[in-house]
C-alpha cells in the first residue's frame, strides 16, 4: 500500500479468493475508462440480425409469390433472417402438402441470396421455414 501511495495510484485486488490475494498497482480510473472504452467498440462492430416474416397461403398466385420473393430477397440482402410462414384456414389444413410445394417454390425463387436454415415444418395452423442471407 505504500509503494501504491508513493506513486500516486491504485492496490487493486485482481484475484481475492487465492491464497494469498494477487493486488496489482495500476491507476483505476484509467482501468475503467479503457475497459469502458473496448466494450463501446465492441458494441459497435457488432451486426444485429433481426427476423423478418413474409406470409403466405396455400393457394397464393405466381405473381404474388414473385413480389413476396421479391421483398424477400431485399430482406436477405440486408443481412436479416426470414421466417416464410405459410397460413392453413378451414379445410385447407388437409392440404398441407400444397403447403410445402409453395415454400419449395418460394425457397427456389430466393436461392440466389439466401439458403435455408430450417426445414418447412408444421407449427400449429402454420407451417414454418427460415432462410438465411448467404452474405454470412
Amino acid at each position: 500500500m505504500d509503494i501504491a501511495y508513493e506513486r500516486k495510484l491504485d492496490l487493486v485486488k485482481v484475484a481475492p479468493n487465492a491464497k494469498p490475494p494477487v493486488c496489482r498497482i495500476m491507476d483505476y480510473g484509467k482501468y475503467k475508462y479503457e475497459l469502458a472504452k473496448k466494450e463501446k467498440e465492441a458494441r459497435k462492430n457488432q451486426k444485429i440480425i433481426n427476423v423478418k416474416e413474409v406470409r403466405l397461403t396455400p393457394t397464393i398466385e405466381d405473381h404474388d409469390l414473385n413480389v413476396k420473393a421479391k421483398r424477400a430477397n431485399e430482406f436477405l440482402d440486408d443481412g436479416n433472417k426470414v421466417k416464410v410462414t405459410v397460413r392453413f384456414r378451414g379445410r385447407e389444413l388437409g392440404y398441407t402438402e400444397t403447403g410445402m410445394e409453395v415454400l419449395m417454390r418460394f425457397a427456389e425463387l430466393t436461392k440466389d441470396h439466401g439458403t435455408i436454415e430450417k426445414e418447412p415444418k408444421m407449427e400449429g395452423r402454420n407451417m414454418v421455414m427460415y432462410l438465411v442471407s448467404k452474405k454470412d
